[in-house]
């Protein structure tokens, strides 16, 4: 196994990252600076779009361009023209609420958290975009993180972060209702703040534990499989990229926003080779 700095931009907030088969691209976000970024690996061509707010997360979307969770709700970015424009908002606005990390399930919708903006308060919940509309499958979080699914895609995972713990759900495909929360894995004796999460193709969970500095995998019933330690204690995300899927993509945080010094490591992003594992495809989002 081996960890390497990769020769991309230092970002304030990386995270949210997606390996697009198709394009043989990966996107990424940084939240604080309002972009979105693409890395094609083969070419070296690196690219950003500014958007207008805080970005939790992404989606590419089958019909070309990409989806963005911004604060108020979800929108559609034109990779051509870079233009925004809104595709469905949160009703009701709430201004103590900022739209967190997504995914999309293997039906085409984009599965989304949303956070309490000082992450303080259990008012965020789990919600789900489908054919333009969004609905609510849960609530009572206060930092929603991390949403992923085993390879039947009969469980779905999503973390609460502020509690320290990653849940597990019955999820119905055919319907996009999830069902049944419970106690997957609780990371306190890794690191406060379970982030963004995939699974592999043998439906292992590889999770960036932020503020702990480590990069778990955990297996279906939740035990430590491994334990990476990363060169940053600030890890945001884990993605499978590369023609084989068998590369992990680890953007980190720079934690100068809270001010704080950052450490040499910190704010960079950084590829994890030889782990014996492939990851899934990620599917874009249909609609």
């Amino acid at each position: 196994m081996q960890i390497t700095r990769l020769d991309l931009p230092r970002r304030s907030v990386g995270e949210g990252p997606v390996w697009d088969v198709a394009e043989q691209a990966l996107y990424y976000i940084d939240i604080l600076e309002k972009k979105v970024l693409r890395w094609h690996p083969a070419s070296g061509e690196h690219r950003e779009w500014d958007v207008p707010d805080m970005i939790g997360s992404m989606a590419v979307r089958e019909g070309g361009g990409v989806i963005l969770a911004l604060v108020d709700g979800i929108h559609a970015l034109d990779l051509e023209s870079s233009e925004v424009t809104p595709l469905a908002l949160m009703e009701p606005a709430d201004a103590d609420i900022q739209l967190a990390d997504g995914k999309v399930d293997r039906a085409g919708r984009f599965i989304f958290g949303t956070s309490h903006r000082k992450a303080a308060e259990p008012v965020g919940g789990l919600f789900s975009l489908d054919n333009g509309t969004i609905s609510q499958l849960d609530s009572g979080l206060t930092l929603g993180n991390g949403p992923c699914w085993s390879p039947d895609g009969k469980t779905l995972y999503h973390a609460d972060s502020m509690a320290h713990v990653i849940y597990a759900y019955d999820y119905d495909e055919a319907t996009g209702e999830a069902a049944n929360r419970r106690a997957f894995f609780n990371t306190s004796d890794y690191g406060p703040i379970p982030d963004g999460a995939t699974i592999d193709a043998n439906g292992d969970m590889w999770v960036a534990i932020c503020e702990g500095g480590v990069v778990l995998c955990l297996s279906p019933e939740g035990e430590v499989k491994r334990v990476i330690d990363m060169p940053t204690k600030l890890p945001a995300s884990c993605m499978f990229f590369g023609p084989n899927l068998d590369r992990l993509f680890v953007p980190s945080i720079d934690p100068s926003f809270l001010g704080r010094e950052p450490a040499e490591g910190d704010g960079w992003n950084y590829v994890i080779d030889g782990l014996g594992v492939c990851g899934l495809p990620e599917p874009r989002y249909d609609g």
